[in-house]
């Protein structure tokens, strides 16, 4: 029977991201599923713009984390601007990652701009960030839904993850989605969301 309006809403703002995950392993037939069911997204003439690499090995999540610092730190020090660190700070943020080797799930997000074809043609795709997008909203909802908490993280520049993951040329990495279960000893920052009438309006 599927959830009624309300019931999908009171579980979707029990949704939060996490930044400290258990050890335990992820199921990963539930995580093929989730994947699946992100790859149901609407998208551009159906080119199904996307590539999801799931990563547990654990040298590469240390060498994933390694490189995420040292961009951040930069970050960080160098480029963040005064309000933007005023507002990261109420969350408690750092340089310091140390959820991409304590969650035992990485999932390497790309957008597939183009793929060129063993001729040497490329072979575009359309509306890929939107494409890309949508399909992000359905992995996390999906992974909520399976039991598992997750973090959108978003270092700038990501390259280095295309070059860890050796991805085709076509491809530009959008996220590092972390998937676990919650450490329960994470206390969640206090925030709130907006409401109907701030997000939205109705035009009759």
């Amino acid at each position: 029977m599927p959830l009624t309006s309300k019931d999908l809403l009171k579980k979707s703002q029990m949704r939060r991201t996490y930044r400290k995950f258990l050890p335990e392993k992820v199921d990963m037939e539930v995580i093929k599923d989730c994947i699946l069911t992100a790859g149901t997204a609407p998208n551009g003439a159906n080119k199904q713009p996307w590539h999801f690499s799931i990563i547990t090995n654990e040298e590469l999540k240390k060498k994933i984390r390694e490189k995420a610092e040292e961009i951040e730190k930069d970050f960080y020090e160098n480029k963040i601007s005064k309000e933007w660190k005023a507002d990261l700070e109420k969350l408690t943020l750092s340089y310091e990652k140390p959820f991409l080797t304590e969650a035992p799930c990485l999932i390497g997000i790309f957008k597939e701009n183009y793929v060129k074809l063993p001729d040497g043609t490329i072979d575009k795709n359309y509306y890929p960030n939107e494409s890309i997008g949508i399909a992000i909203g359905f992995l996390i909802n999906a992974l909520r839904n399976a039991g598992y908490v997750s973090l959108t993280y978003t270092p700038s520049p990501m390259l280095f993850l295309k070059e860890i993951l050796n991805r085709p040329e076509g491809e530009q990495p959008v996220m590092i989605l972390v998937v676990g279960k919650p450490n329960p000893t994470y206390e969640l920052p206090k925030i709130t969301k907006k409401s109907f009438e701030e997000i939205a309006d109705i035009i009759d």
